[in-house]
């Protein structure tokens, strides 16, 4: 258990870029679901 932990700590740690993507992916989900509650209309 404590190697799979240390595996995932040490690949974020060595990947910055995904923790960044991930980011900026909810920042854009939650522009998205603002606009769209903002907007009124359901299209989808």
């Amino acid at each position: 258990m404590t190697r799979r932990i240390s595996k995932y700590k040490r690949f974020m740690m060595m990947n910055p870029i995904i923790q960044f993507f991930k980011f900026i992916y909810l920042s854009i989900k939650v522009l998205i679901v603002v606009a769209g509650g903002h907007g009124g209309t359901r299209n989808a």
